[in-house]
């Protein structure tokens, strides 16, 4: 097939960008089987995991693997390539218009400022804090707190591969806040105070996915989902048990 290539290319470039950012495993195997069928391949044979995807095309020698290294959050270049494939199907982009298209949202769609991240982080511990039963007047120390938190796990994520020490060094920060905020009189009740900063750490579209993998068939992925999610919720907590066994 003359475009076997470009169309294996385009196949495992959209299923790299939708899984490292977030995407189940159903929506990308939907999303790459209608790909490969409206590029014309009748039994297209495609296998995706956490860490990488393969495809082969029936009675061809071509097939590829496609690794992917990093995961993250981020449902903007998720919902850019669900267009770019309904643009194909529709025949308004041809195949190579679409990779050049997957190519540049993959290299240079920008991300979310970093203030804009801890704002965001802020803003969710604070009223999280009030809705698990805290007190108002609890709820602008715990926005500073969980703005603390994820800026120091943004930070220690450039510095460390796992995203397990860094979420557990958050943790700790959280933590010690917390306590010393109770301390000093700044705050009234500590666990809820906590619990709200630790909030935009708890990895609960993670544990989501896995779960939607796991009822989808997708035995592999969910349980690799299931597992991460799990260490990370135990990083968290043990950075939270550290600080209130030592304080």
């Amino acid at each position: 097939m003359k475009d076997a290539n470009l169309i294996i290319d385009t196949v495992l470039l959209a299923g790299k960008i939708m899984i490292e950012n977030g995407a189940d495993m159903a929506r990308v195997d939907d999303t790459l089987q209608r790909i490969a069928r409206n590029a014309g391949i009748k039994s297209p044979r495609i296998f995706e995991t956490t860490t990488g995807i393969m495809m082969s095309i029936q009675d061809s020698e071509n097939s590829q693997v496609e690794s992917i290294n990093k995961r993250r959050i981020d449902l903007e270049r998720i919902s850019r390539v669900n267009d770019a494939s309904r643009a194909f199907q529709a025949q308004k982009l041809t195949l190579q218009q679409m990779y050049d298209r997957l190519v540049i949202l993959d290299e240079s769609t920008p991300d979310f400022r970093p203030v804009l991240k801890i704002i965001a982080a802020a803003i969710i511990g604070g009223t999280l804090e009030v809705v698990y039963g805290g007190c108002w007047s609890d709820m602008f120390l715990t926005m500073v707190i969980a703005a603390l938190g994820y800026a120091s796990y943004m930070v220690l994520n450039r510095f460390f591969r796992t995203e397990f020490a860094s979420e557990f060094i958050a943790a700790v920060v959280v933590g010690i806040c917390g306590v010393s905020a109770v301390k000093v009189y700044w705050g009234m009740n500590m666990g809820m105070i906590i619990t709200g900063g630790i909030m935009p750490l708890v990895p609960g579209v993670l544990l989501t996915n896995a779960v939607r993998d796991l009822l989808a068939g997708h035995i592999l992925s969910g349980a690799s989902r299931m597992i991460e999610g799990l260490i990370t919720a135990c990083a968290l907590g043990m950075g939270i048990a550290l600080v209130l066994r030592f304080s």
